[in-house]
């Protein structure tokens, strides 16, 4: 509510029906602030707002509005036995009429007039003087000379009944009627029951000025402030806020403002405000931004600190044309990826505004995270998601040695379904054409599944040191009755298989190792004698 309290004091060009419903609808998108001076400030929509007449109406309805001590205190005066007999009678009739609510009063005054019918002389004239008060309203087609020449007249009434001691007997009954007449001494004795002296600004000129131009309210402002106060206490900073903005120093306000609350929400929302109404002058900075940029960058870089409140700070960011970007990027890279869920709201914000290096960063770091906690499935995703063709690869190859050392794949779901993805990387195809392979061998579609497991080997994208894993799972293809493999296909395999035996490392090392000699002499025997049954076969087919 603070933004919409000082705003509203500043613009006086606008349209007050127009005004009025721009800001309630700013309202209701605002966050709720540090309830710090919020009433207090409230009072300042009123004076640009209205012309001399409707302004004590604002300012009346701020009190009314705001004050709220004296409804509990009705409920608990009327719910009595004898109302009028209560302890806090007289409080209530007070507080009443200093909010200006002359109906309410009336009516608490009408108990008193029956429980004591002594006191109904004066209650009727009370009564008539409360009911013919002249007060403005905003229907009222009447001139401002009108509507003074009346209250002229009320006045002199009122004063007469005084003069004439009608009230004498009933001390109450003389206050209020002291309190109308706009007796400052009277209603300074009913100090403890306004809260502040802004109430007692209100109940002054509502019986004092109530024909008040906003452009005057800073004088009677300020005596006010002074007499209520008086020497007891010194104006607080939310005091002296308030008198620079009955004053019209926006800039000051502003400055005040920022002096004495604890966070850059209500200035970055006031100066924004006012800069939306045109009435903020454009007021360009050292560094090149205005003032309503610097301040809302200010107040969205706090909210990134918060960990619940920093996806605002996008909002407010985005709405910075010149600094707006800049900062969001700067203030992306620090946010603490604690969880996957909140790595995915802040890629999301990244991937809405194109920001391609910040995504690409998030993914990396959730992959590394991924992968030092061995979920690689995890680590692919958020790999594939930033395009990081290395990283993609140093994963797959670790899929696949997982795959050897286990003699099966983990996360199928993600590795069937790699679709186009796959294509980031040689070594990636490679994974997801392996898979594939695995999956029509268990479909029991030998032939495509040979075929695939050749293209493998030939088109040089498996990594040689998988390459024995491959003619590995050539064995059963090659050891089924049906024949698989053509010659050409078995020749192939023959090539591969002394490819990898060739070299003198690899020489060594099957030498070295039982296992994989015997892995070796099984391939070449299983060959031979695939290629004599291929042999064979054709040869039969082509003598028949």
């Amino acid at each position: 509510m603070l933004q919409f309290t000082l705003a509203c004091l500043f613009i006086s060009q606008a349209p007050a029906a127009w005004l009025l419903r721009e800001l309630h609808a700013f309202l209701d998108r605002s966050i709720s602030i540090n309830s710090l001076g919020t009433n207090r400030l409230e009072l300042t929509t009123i004076p640009s707002l209205c012309k001399a007449g409707p302004l004590l109406l604002r300012l009346l309805d701020w009190v009314q509005l705001h004050i709220c001590d004296v409804d509990n205190m009705v409920r608990e005066v009327l719910s009595s036995e004898n109302p009028s007999k209560h302890k806090l009678f007289w409080n209530v009739v007070d507080i009443f009429v200093l909010q200006g609510r002359m109906d309410e009063a009336r009516h608490l005054l009408s108990k008193e007039a029956i429980a004591n019918p002594t006191s109904m002389n004066m209650y009727k004239i009370l009564d008539d003087l409360m009911k013919k008060m002249p007060v403005p309203s905003l229907g009222n087609t009447q001139t401002l000379t009108e509507m003074e020449l009346k209250w002229q007249h009320w006045h002199e009434e009122c004063q007469r009944y005084l003069q004439d001691g009608t009230f004498a007997s009933n001390s109450h009954m003389e206050s209020i009627c002291k309190i109308l007449l706009g007796d400052e001494n009277a209603i300074l004795e009913k100090k403890e029951l306004m809260t502040t002296w802004y109430h007692f600004l209100v109940t002054r000129l509502l019986y004092s000025h109530p024909t008040v131009k906003p452009m005057e309210l800073r004088f009677y402002a300020q005596s006010s402030m002074d007499m209520f106060l008086g020497e007891e206490s010194s104006p607080e900073p939310l005091d002296t806020i308030l008198m620079a903005a009955f004053e019209f120093e926006l800039h000051q306000v502003i400055k005040e403002c920022s002096v004495a609350l604890s966070n850059w929400w209500f200035v970055a929302h006031l100066t924004d405000l006012l800069d939306h109404c045109k009435l903020l002058q454009s007021h360009n900075l050292y560094f090149g931004s205005n003032m309503r940029e610097f301040l809302l960058l200010e107040y969205a870089s706090g909210l990134f600190s918060h960990p619940s409140l920093w996806q605002l700070g996008v909002d407010y960011f985005d709405h910075c044309p010149e600094y707006g970007r800049v900062y969001l990027e700067l203030h992306i890279e620090r946010i603490p990826l604690n969880t996957e869920q909140k790595a995915l709201k802040v890629l999301r914000i990244c991937e809405q505004r194109q920001m391609h290096e910040q995504v690409r960063s998030i993914c990396k770091i959730m992959a590394m995270k991924a992968l030092r906690n061995n979920r690689l499935g995890s680590a692919l995703s958020w790999s594939i998601r930033a395009k990081d063709a290395a990283f993609a690869t140093l994963i797959s190859d670790r899929f696949l040695k997982d795959y050897c050392e286990r003699g099966c794949f983990s996360d199928l779901d993600l590795i069937d379904n790699l679709g186009p993805s796959m294509l980031l990387s040689d070594r990636l195809t490679f994974l997801g054409k392996y898979r594939e392979f695995h999956r029509l061998y268990g479909e029991k579609r030998f032939s495509e599944a040979a075929r695939l497991l050749l293209m493998l080997m030939t088109a040089h994208i498996a990594p040689c040191s998988f390459w024995m894993t491959l003619l590995t799972d050539a064995l059963p293809l090659l050891e089924q009755k049906e024949v698989i493999f053509s010659a050409e296909q078995t020749y192939e395999l023959m090539r591969c298989l002394e490819d990898l035996t060739a070299g003198k490392l690899n020489r060594q090392k099957f030498q070295d190792d039982d296992v994989e000699t015997m892995k070796v002499e099984m391939l070449r025997l299983a060959l031979a004698r695939n290629l004599a049954r291929v042999i064979v076969k054709e040869g039969t087919l082509e003598g028949s």
